[in-house]
């Protein structure tokens, strides 16, 4: 008899955990969201023949509707209880499956299991209906119609087989890849990167369907890398031919009649100062004496928008994009090439249109007066950062009295800035020297010198006025709409997270207090960490506390800067919102009245975003750029900082030229780590070795991807022993 029921239960399979039955049960449940099911036909659909899986099965059913997961309509009959209650948001994707529904509106993050998603694909606006919640469970959805898709283009290497195709993306969001039918391939081969549109993702298909849009190239190639990157943000890499030929009909000459209307500024010593590589020149700066200690200095813009008409083709164009976009090797204008480098760009010993500031100021950086007014300039001289750096310390070259007055007015300026609390983030950036091919010969720092502060501080100060002239009005008068500059306040949270991190590397920081207490504790924490070990590392810990600035027609100051208004007037070439302050402008200097605020608050979040993705794709460039770097020097040891710190693995930035990889967790097998995020490290069970972010350490570069765009790192001391 014993044998006999042994052979039984065998023949039952082994018997599944109350977990597994339990996901089961759900996704019946789920497959079948508006039926009643009896417990007979829920055994038998789910062929639970032996007694204790059958008892297992009833106990849960139970269990389920105690936590109000499904109702006991009848007795031993159950149907899903979702309540009816249907939410509209945005699906976040995950390749590893934890995809989440975040609420219109606000409120927490709903998990949407793979099953549910109706293969939504990342961002795609979607209505779910909301499960009732089991208890200690997180709360849980079901995707039941996509509103509005959010991208269906994808960028990826093709893989071509005999009858059909993939694409296999680079995604983190897209875990499956995508089917391609022989005929949409577009003569693409296997090796090619291309740009794929999902055109339709079937139920039961495990990879969504698409066709080609675009090759894009050979993979490896540096253009089509460089346009890959772009396309992966949604960025144009072509400017539209029509666009092109439209810029060239406009005329470069400038007529006598516009001359007549303009303030005359050619005879006035004007120069322009600007990286080696620039063509495209924004801004110009004058100066004259008017008496002793008193000086007039032009800050003059290019006057983009008297030939960008409003609404015409090239501005729409503009409009669109909302900034140029800076890569490594190239720079994907904003405005057609014959605005951005010949006609706008204000070259030397040439007639050019300006947008100006005017400014009476003293020695001490005190502002007597202010005026803007269109202007007609002739630049004398085009300086590069260096040659000006060259003079501010040489006291030595063209035009150094006014190059120095510049200088010390600058400094005057600078001083006051800081004085009134604005945060001294002074970043350098990373530069690769790269040959005609694109490929990265070496990486150096550039950093911010004398001559540029200098710049910087009269575009800084043409901003704020501009921003002020429109802004500041009587007491019971309402401003006229503007796009500002706005910065808000850093995070409470986030700040008292960032005190707790400094504080075990011996600093403190005031979180409370006037925000003038704040921000000035901040520059002394900056003053307190340079050239120390940590510096790079509480700098960039402390930038992430910070909001991200971004334009608004409601004004609320800019808080890194310390100033009340702000705006953008003094780069109409690379980004939108100067050409719109430029317009708005010169309207209400004519006696014109306010333009709608909605129009300008949805064109303001338009450029605030597209500002984002530009730094996103300049971003991936370097980081490409790194990797392809990196990809020549397996093998060698770097001294770097632990720079980020995850449960999967620790970020290391190496100190010689920035690059970042990663020690990945599972290749530490002294012992078994354990990630604690609170304190930023991972600690060794048995061992107690701790390894926190902002350690020094010693890697090896140990495997690098260029496909994958990563590069891996061993520590140092554990490379020898292989």
């Amino acid at each position: 008899m014993a044998k006999k029921k042994e052979k039984k239960e065998k023949k039952a399979g082994k018997r599944m955990s109350k977990k597994e039955l339990a996901a089961l049960l759900i996704d019946f449940f789920h497959a079948k969201p508006s039926e009643t099911l009896s417990m007979k036909y829920i055994f038998s659909e789910l062929h639970l023949t032996t007694h204790p899986q059958k008892m297992l099965c009833a106990d849960l059913l139970h269990d389920l509707s105690d936590d109000d997961y499904i109702s006991e309509i009848e007795k031993g009959k159950f149907r899903l209880n979702n309540h009816g209650t249907e939410m509209i948001g945005t699906f976040q994707r995950k390749s590893n499956g934890k995809n989440s529904f975040i609420p219109e509106g606000g409120g927490d993050p709903i998990f949407v299991a793979e099953r549910n998603s109706a293969h939504a694909m990342n961002n795609d606006k979607v209505k779910i209906t909301f499960y009732a919640k089991r208890k200690n469970k997180d709360a849980e959805g079901e995707v039941i119609e996509i509103l509005e898709r959010a991208n269906d283009t994808f960028v990826g290497t093709l893989e071509v087989a005999k009858s059909y195709a993939f694409l296999v993306t680079e995604n983190r969001t897209l875990a499956n890849d995508i089917f391609i039918p022989k005929e949409k391939l577009k003569g693409g081969k296997t090796g090619d990167k291309a740009i794929v549109k999902v055109t339709e993702w079937p139920d039961k298909a495990k990879n969504p369907i698409g066709q080609v849009i675009d090759i894009l190239g050979v993979a490896g190639d540096n253009t089509t890398e460089m346009h890959a990157i772009l396309a992966e943000f949604g960025l144009p890499y072509v400017y539209p031919k029509a666009v092109e030929t439209a810029a060239d009909k406009i005329p470069a000459e400038i007529t006598p009649e516009e001359i007549a209307r303009r303030e005359d500024f050619r005879k006035v010593t004007t120069f322009t100062i600007d990286p080696k590589d620039a063509k495209d020149f924004d801004d110009a700066l004058s100066i004259r004496p008017i008496k002793d200690g008193l000086w007039e200095v032009g800050v003059h813009i290019a006057d983009v928008t008297h030939y960008v008409k409003e609404g015409g083709i090239i501005d729409k164009e503009a409009e669109k994009r909302a900034t140029s976009v800076y890569l490594v090797d190239r720079t994907i204008p904003m405005l057609p090439e014959r605005l951005c480098n010949f006609i706008c760009s204000l070259r030397p010993n040439e007639e050019k249109l300006a947008f100006s500031v005017i400014f009476d100021i003293t020695e001490k950086g005190e502002v007597r007066d202010s005026r803007i007014v269109h202007t007609v300039i002739n630049s004398d001289r085009r300086f590069t950062y260096e040659e000006a750096q060259q003079i501010i310390e040489t006291k030595t070259g063209d035009f150094k009295e006014e190059v120095l007055m510049l200088d010390t007015i600058a400094k005057a300026l600078r001083e006051k800035r800081f004085a009134a609390g604005a945060i001294n983030f002074d970043r350098y950036e990373v530069k690769f020297e790269i040959d005609e091919k694109g490929k990265p010969i070496s990486v150096y720092f550039k950093e911010s010198k004398d001559a540029n502060k200098l710049v910087e501080e009269f575009m800084l100060l043409a901003n704020r006025t501009v921003a002020e002239k429109v802004g500041r009005v009587p007491k019971n008068k309402k401003p006229k709409v503007l796009p500002y500059r706005i910065h808000d306040l850093p995070d409470p949270e986030k700040l008292e997270n960032l005190s707790q991190f400094i504080a075990r590397f011996g600093y403190k920081l005031r979180t409370g207090g006037t925000k003038t207490d704040v921000s000035k504790s901040i520059n002394h924490l900056l003053d307190d960490i340079q050239g120390k070990k940590e510096e790079n590392l509480i700098e960039t810990v402390s930038i992430r506390a910070m909001q991200k600035a971004r334009y608004s027609t409601h004004n609320i100051g800019h808080y890194g800067l310390a100033f009340d208004y702000y705006t953008h007037f003094t780069s109409p070439i690379r980004r939108f919102p100067d050409m719109m302050v430029h317009r708005l402008v010169t309207k209400y200097m004519d006696g014109g009245r306010s333009v709608s605020e909605s129009k300008y608050e949805d064109l303001c979040d338009h450029s605030s975003n597209m500002e984002q993705i530009a730094a996103n794709a300049e971003r991936a460039s370097i980081k490409y750029k790194q990797v392809e770097f990196m990809s020549e020097r397996l093998g060698q040891i770097y001294d770097g900082v632990i720079s980020g710190v995850t449960e999967w693995g620790l970020y290391v930035e190496l100190n010689e030229n920035k690059c970042e990889g990663m020690v990945p967790i599972r290749d530490l097998d002294d012992d078994y780590y354990e990630f604690d995020d609170r304190n930023m490290q991972v600690v060794g069970k048995r061992g107690g070795k701790i390894y926190r972010l902002g350690d020094a350490v010693q890697v090896t570069v140990a495997k690098v991807s260029k496909e994958l765009g990563t590069i891996d790192f061993v520590f140092a001391e554990e490379a020898f022993e292989f």
